[in-house]
């Protein structure tokens, strides 16, 4: 993750569930917090409802990678929490890759389309 780390201790989990924004979708739950740095913070959340510890990291490393392929897409300075829902368990790679894109859209945090254009143009 070029632009990003990994959101570990508990009380910064906490102030983002306090103090951040949610949507939800089908398979994902997303909160995001706009934070003071230049880059953004990721924290992955799956519950043992969901699964047993081999599926619950399996879906931790198809959320990290999802993630980590479209990190350019997110706009820097947030930190932000997925939580897995039980209905994501029997999900693929692609199918939680458009939840995490969707969720994305709806905080508003995705750079438009237009705007890559034009900076690609610009290099």
């Amino acid at each position: 993750m070029k632009y990003s780390e990994s959101l570990k201790k508990n009380w910064d989990f906490q102030l983002v569930y306090k103090n951040g924004t949610s949507y939800a979708n089908r398979y994902l739950v997303m909160y995001v917090l706009k934070n003071q740095l230049n880059r953004n913070r990721i924290g992955i959340s799956v519950s043992k409802k969901v699964g047993n510890s081999v599926v619950r990291h399996h879906l931790t490393r198809l959320i990290r990678e999802s993630y980590r392929l479209n990190e350019e897409k997110f706009a820097c300075g947030y930190d932000m929490i997925v939580i897995v829902r039980v209905s994501g368990k029997e999900q693929g790679f692609r199918s939680l890759e458009s939840a995490l894109l969707h969720l994305g859209k709806l905080h508003k945090i995705l750079r438009s389309e237009e705007n890559e254009n034009n900076i690609d143009q610009n290099d």
